[in-house]
């Protein structure tokens, strides 16, 4: 296997002992490959399922382009599902469940980790919120939260549980309720409340804060949070980059700023466009809207190297565990041309460098190794999933810490 300098950390020297029928299986042949990482390299999974755009129409549940779907599966091993309040209940008391867990069990089934996102956020929230008084809001939202994390328990394993505090009570774009929540409650007392009802309603997810201000702003709340005793089990960090590519040197400071809390970071909402730059005098990315941006060969041969760096920067840091990608296909989030595929459903070069990574370069393939006289081969391979085959015969292991380790299994 090619050697990883800088990547250590991820990579696991395995003595793997096989055995038969309780006997050292020595001196044969066995075939060792990798199944699985034990990275999330994930993406949205909402765009597998295209919206008529008729409110009245019957929009599929589950993915129905198989082309579509099958190069999502094949790069990704996780995905991230829509649960914006003002979409998932537009009416109050008639929430879309079963058509996001018809979604969720398709990912689940074919052996995706799944997160919601989010379950709180002052955006795209229930317009009927605002009609509330303020400590109607709060059940609402708590009972949302419960809702979610208790229907959907055991196929979304993981939840953006609350999206973009550090703005939250002073958001003015327009009124919404969530903001009036955060502004009355506060930021901490708030987060508490919503952290503590997903944590009941599914002891067992994982939940993370998640923002895209990388501001000492961010800082200071997750230092409060921590303070106050609230459980956080990753931080989310997002690097939309409609303007422009952070960078190694950024990227690599912002990590090291919000590592130092000791929780797992997550790469939760990544975009690199593959057509030009959003103006640099934009403060607000939603306030770029314009008819058509469309993806263009240099845009896309550009994409393609950012992407490729931006994934070594992340997996060189050990403090990174997840990154997603924020639309698989072109036209997403803003119109931008920053999917991995585009709008005709052809991959671009980026999804070809992303994939040459993760499933060449970081992987172990089919490989033939001769076991020695205890039954034992060694190898070295990224950590994650793996499967030992002879004799007609088959077993899965795990490489789970790096450096030397010893794993068994039993054909």
């Amino acid at each position: 296997m090619t050697s990883h300098p800088r990547l250590t950390h991820r990579i696991a020297d395995a003595t793997l002992t096989v055995t038969v029928d309780g006997a050292p299986f020595t001196g044969r042949e066995v075939v060792v490959a990798q199944r699985d990482h034990r990275f999330l390299f994930g993406c949205t999974g909402g765009d597998l399922v295209p919206s008529t755009g008729d409110p009245n129409g019957d929009d599929p549940a589950v993915p129905q382009d198989e082309r579509l779907a099958s190069l999502f599966l094949e790069l990704f091993n996780f995905a991230t599902l829509p649960f914006y309040w003002g979409w998932f209940e537009p009416v109050r008391g008639r929430p879309e469940t079963e058509r996001t867990l018809a979604l969720a069990r398709w990912f689940k089934e074919r052996g995706r980790l799944v997160k919601g996102h989010p379950l709180a956020w002052h955006t795209v929230t229930a317009d009927w919120l605002k009609d509330l008084p303020t400590d109607e809001i709060a059940r609402e939202q708590v009972a949302r939260i419960k809702r979610e994390t208790t229907g959907f328990a055991g196929v979304v394993d993981m939840w953006d549980v609350v999206n973009e505090v550090v703005i939250m009570p002073i958001f003015d774009k327009y009124d919404n309720g969530i903001t009036r929540l955060c502004r009355e409650m506060g930021r901490i007392p708030m987060v508490r409340m919503l952290f503590e009802a997903a944590r009941e309603g599914d002891p067992s997810a994982t939940l993370l804060l998640n923002d895209f201000d990388m501001s000492a702003a961010y800082e200071c709340l997750i230092e409060g949070l921590l303070e106050a005793g609230v459980r956080i089990d990753a931080l989310g960090l997002q690097s939309h980059m409609h303007q422009g590519y952070w960078g190694e040197e950024k990227t690599l400071a912002v990590i090291d700023r919000f590592a130092r809390y000791g929780l797992p970071i997550h790469f939760t909402e990544t975009t690199i466009v593959s057509g030009h730059l959003m103006p640099e005098d934009i403060v607000d990315l939603n306030d770029y809207q314009i008819p058509e941006w469309p993806t263009t060969p240099e845009g896309e041969a550009r994409q393609a190297d950012e992407i490729a760096r931006h994934y070594r920067t992340l997996l060189s840091h050990p403090a990174v565990a997840a990154a997603t990608y924020w639309g698989f296909t072109d036209g997403g989030w803003l119109g931008a041309p920053g999917g991995f595929v585009r709008a005709d459903g052809t991959p671009k070069p980026a999804y070809d460098a992303l994939r040459s990574l993760v499933k060449e370069e970081w992987w172990v393939p089919p490989t033939t190794l001769a076991t020695d006289a205890e039954g034992r081969v060694r190898f070295s391979g990224f950590l994650g999933d793996y499967e030992v085959s002879a004799a007609g015969r088959s077993a899965v292991f795990q490489l789970e810490a790096a450096g030397e380790v010893s794993v068994a299994a039993a054909l």
